[in-house]
This record gives structure tokens, C-alpha cells and sequence, in this order.
């Protein structure tokens, strides 16, 4: 045999040793059991909850406006006060408007000195169409056509006159009822009871008309605080679970250390549109719905626009089947045909099998995992109810997390609390 021969053979054998070791050793890891956490499908109480943040709100708030323009000659509130319903706010200059009622007077009773002038020329009229009549009737010889119809003529014009004097003495009154009214509005007084919680103007500035804007013309808002609300904002994927009614708790970031309790009364049935998207028109967005929850007992003390959050109880159940949220995974599963859905029903085929995608956790018995399909219903703060798929007391893989999702049905499996038992006992 040739040397290189020999050398041929022996890097051979080399390679045909390396390879079993490495088989070898993939074959050991793969016998090895994968350390996990077990915990035993249990009953428990759980409560499911919809989190959601926002603000706080008075049930009833007015923004108090300015229906005339003029300069702000005095202001007798302080933001903070409280003040009572038809108490004295502010008042605007009312010179402009003091001359406008004096003018309206004035065509007030020139108005009325027509009206009178036009019922005595009408009095006068209706006589001398009278007397043409009588003397018709008596004798036609004692005045002529032409007379009596003058006469006749000459009332239904003093009439009209009367009319229209008597029509121009209403819009002369219609004017001084309004001038009267502008000047009525420059005392601003409160339209209801509550607290002063923001003055936004200051003497001797403009108050304008807020009709067209509302920042602009804002000249105070009074809150009443008597009703307290929190204004939340709830995903849209959540506001379907909720129920006018349901329990909340609030938490407001001003008092750390107190939870408030709430029911939920009202629930919006339309999106929160925010000024961004309104005017850019697009639909790739969080959709928001408000939902607002009437305090119970709020703090004397309590501010709008306090940031709060809120925990909304959905649902609860007492004594349930759960297994932990970090349990429940996907796998790829085949259904025999007591498991299969209705709707699957039609394409199991031939074998009467369907393989798909489902929900469901990881059975241990006898050291073996076995992906289980699960059918849950709520979830709580750290588990799922189960409606069916396990039974009371078998072990389940709980975690880590990592090798719940790793992990593949039949796979040998070990307690890694076990383990840490035995370390620290040695």
C-alpha cells in the first residue's frame, strides 16, 4: 500500500470520527429536556379591565361670551372665586350704547308724534267723507259725484297714513327695545352657579363677539364641580366591551396616593377626530372613542383638566379556569374531527383533518409537552379564563417566555424551579 494511500485512509477515519461525535452530540442535546415553568391549570378570580387615560372635566361648564364689542371698564371676579347665577362678572364700556338708546328714544317719540298727527288727519277724513255721504243720500243735487268720491279718496289715504305711521312707530320701539338690549349686555353676569376656573381677559382690554371664534371672544368659564367627570379615551378595540354602569376605578395623577370610584355614563358613538386628521383626511390612525365616568365622592379640592387614568371592569368571574397570559401561544395544529370547527368542517377532505393555526398551551405529562388547542374567554391582569381544553389541575408550561415560544408538541420538558430546588438543597 502506497504511502499516500495510508494517508487517504486515515483522514477518512479522522472525518468518520469527527462527524459521530458531532451526531453524537446533536443526539444528546436533542434528548435533553428543555427547562420550563409548570404551573397547574387552577380556579381563580378574575377581573377584566379596559385601561384608558384622559382628563378631568366638570359635568357643567359654560364658557361665558361677549355678544357686543367694547373696552372692559371693570372686572369683579378673580379666577377661582365662586359665584352664584345672575351674579355681576364684568362690565364693558357702555357709552356707545347709553347715545344709541338715547337716539332710539328720540325716534320713538317722533315716531309717536306721526302716529298721532296721522290719526287726527284720519278723524278729520272720516268726517268730510261722512258729511259728503249724508248729503248724497239726502239731496244728490246738494253735491256732486266728484266731491264724494274726493272725500271718500281723501279718507282711504288718511288711513294708509295712520298704517304706515303706526308701522313705523313699532320698528322705532323694535329699535329701542335693542339698543336697550346692547346696553343691558355690557353687565355680563354669570348664567349659572360654580367656580370661576379661568378669567382670560384683564381691564381695559376688547371684548369682542365670540361668534365666530370662540378662543377669541372667551371671556371666562365657570364650572360647576358639584359633578365630577373623567373624560377617557378608549381604543376601538376596547369600547365594545363596554356597558353604561360598569365599575371604574380612577386614579388622578394630582392625588398619588387615593383611587376614586366611578361608573361609566356615557359612551360616545362616534370617533374622536383630532384637528390633525381632519385636515389631513387620512384614516392610517388610532381611533379613539370618549367615554365619561361620573366620580362617586371626587376631593373638595379637585381641578378640570386634572390628568387621570382609569381602569374600567368589563367583566368578572368567580372561581374560573385559568392558565397564565404567557402560556397561551399559535402553533399549527391538526384537527381530528371532534375537534374541528363548523366552519372547517367543509374542507377536512378525504382524512377528515385540517391543519391550521390555533390558539392553545403546552400539556406536561410524563416530562412530555403536548400542544393542547384552548378556548379562552376574559382576560385578567396576568391570566386567561379557560372555557375548555384543560381540565382542573393538569400541569401546563407557564414560561419563560422565550421557551414557551421555542418550544414544539412533544418535546421533553423539565422544571427549571426543580432543578433550582436541588442546587440550592446540595
Amino acid at each position: 500500500m502506497s504511502r499516500r494511500m495510508k494517508l487517504g485512509l486515515m483522514g477518512g477515519l479522522v472525518v468518520a470520527i469527527v462527524a459521530a461525535v458531532i451526531a453524537l452530540g446533536a443526539a444528546k442535546n436533542r434528548n435533553k429536556p428543555v427547562e420550563v415553568r409548570m404551573e397547574a391549570v387552577g380556579a381563580r378570580d378574575l377581573v377584566a379591565v379596559v385601561s384608558a387615560s384622559g382628563r378631568i372635566e366638570p359635568d357643567t361648564k359654560v364658557d361665558v361670551l361677549s355678544d357686543i364689542q367694547g373696552r372692559i371698564t371693570r372686572i369683579a371676579i378673580h379666577e377661582g372665586d365662586m359665584v352664584k347665577k345672575g351674579q355681576f362678572l364684568l362690565e364693558i364700556d357702555d357709552a356707545v350704547y347709553q347715545a344709541a338708546v338715547s337716539r332710539a328714544r328720540g325716534l320713538v317719540a317722533s315716531a309717536q308724534s306721526d302716529f298721532l298727527r296721522s290719526r287726527a288727519n284720519e278723524d278729520q277724513a272720516r268726517r268730510s267723507r261722512d258729511r259728503a255721504l249724508e248729503l248724497q243720500r239726502a239731496d244728490s243735487s246738494l253735491i256732486t259725484r266728484e266731491a264724494v268720491e274726493q272725500a271718500v279718496t281723501a279718507y282711504d289715504i288718511a288711513l294708509a297714513n295712520t298704517k304706515a305711521s303706526e308701522a313705523g312707530r313699532d320698528q322705532a320701539k323694535a329699535a329701542l327695545q335693542e339698543a336697550q338690549d346692547n346696553l343691558r349686555k355690557t353687565r355680563i353676569i354669570a348664567p349659572i352657579s360654580g367656580r370661576v376656573t379661568r378669567l382670560a381677559v384683564e381691564e381695559g382690554e376688547v371684548a369682542v363677539p365670540g361668534t365666530f371664534s370662540r378662543d377669541v371672544g372667551l371671556l371666562a368659564t365657570i364650572a360647576d364641580l358639584s359633578v365630577i367627570l373623567a373624560k377617557v379615551q378608549v381604543d376601538e378595540t376596547d369600547v365594545v366591551r363596554l356597558s353604561l354602569g360598569d365599575s371604574v376605578e380612577v386614579s388622578i395623577d394630582a392625588f398619588p396616593d387615593t383611587t376614586f370610584v366611578g361608573r361609566v355614563t356615557k359612551i360616545s358613538n362616534s370617533a374622536r377626530l383630532t384637528a390633525t386628521s381632519t385636515a389631513s383626511g387620512s384614516t392610517d390612525r388610532a381611533v379613539d372613542f370618549d367615554v365619561e365616568i361620573t366620580l362617586t365622592n371626587p376631593p373638595a379640592d379637585i381641578r378640570p383638566d386634572l390628568s387621570s387614568t382609569a381602569r374600567i371592569v368589563t367583566d368578572v368571574r368567580k372561581g374560573t379556569l385559568s392558565v397564565p397570559i404567557i402560556s397561551l401561544t399559535v402553533r399549527e395544529h391538526t384537527d381530528v374531527p371532534s375537534e374541528a370547527r363548523p366552519a372547517a368542517a367543509a374542507d377536512t377532505g378525504a382524512t377528515g383533518k385540517k391543519k391550521h393555526e390555533r390558539e392553545g398551551v403546552f400539556v406536561v405529562a410524563n416530562g412530555v409537552a403536548s400542544f393542547r388547542p384552548v378556548k379562552v374567554g376574559i382576560a385578567g391582569d396576568e391570566y386567561f379564563e379557560v372555557l375548555e381544553g384543560v381540565a382542573l389541575g393538569d400541569t401546563i408550561v407557564a414560561g419563560p417566555y422565550q421557551a414557551v415560544r421555542d418550544l414544539k408538541d412533544s418535546t421533553r420538558v423539565k422544571s427549571s424551579e426543580a432543578d433550582t430546588t436541588k442546587k440550592k438543597a446540595s
